[in-house]
């Protein structure tokens, strides 16, 4: 089983658990960090996730995990918010954060700026069109290497 088969399946054991428990899959990760693999989950709910939402859910997806044994090597498993900041991903999210300002990585510069925080307007099946102070920008999604919400201070 390939990285992507085994994300989506471990999305596929987690959602009727989250489900239960009230939580929004995130996202999945599953990455090698020096010689260690790690199975990442990144879970939220209204009013945000606390140690004991973590606990829980890294309970009951390390009994279906232990149960399946799809994971061939052996790996850490952590489960936790995706922070203030989190990268979109998800179509629901870009449709939740809609209004809110986000940062976003170009590969390729617009106007030499591979950087820059806008108001997120939408993002279509081809473009992430973002409001920069009254100026409306609409990006190739090609050209976007990630959107992530912005904290402002």
């Amino acid at each position: 089983m390939n990285k992507k088969q085994l994300v989506e399946t471990v999305e596929g054991y987690l959602e009727p658990i989250l489900a239960e428990l009230n939580y929004e899959l995130v996202d999945v990760e599953y990455v090698k960090e020096g010689p260690d693999y790690y199975l990442r989950i990144y879970i939220d709910k209204e009013g945000g996730i606390n140690i004991e939402d973590c606990r829980l859910t890294s309970r009951a997806i390390e009994e279906v995990l232990d149960e399946k044994d799809i994971i061939r090597d052996a790996y850490i498993l952590e489960v936790s918010s995706p922070g203030l900041d989190r990268i979109l991903k998800r179509e629901r999210e870009y449709e939740k954060y809609k209004g809110r300002m986000v940062d976003v990585k170009l590969y390729e510069a617009i106007n030499k700026q591979k950087h820059l925080t806008a108001e997120l307007v939408e993002k279509t099946a081809d473009e992430l069109i973002l409001d920069d102070e009254g100026t409306r920008l609409a990006i190739n999604l090609k050209n976007v290497a990630q959107v992530r919400l912005a904290i402002m201070f």
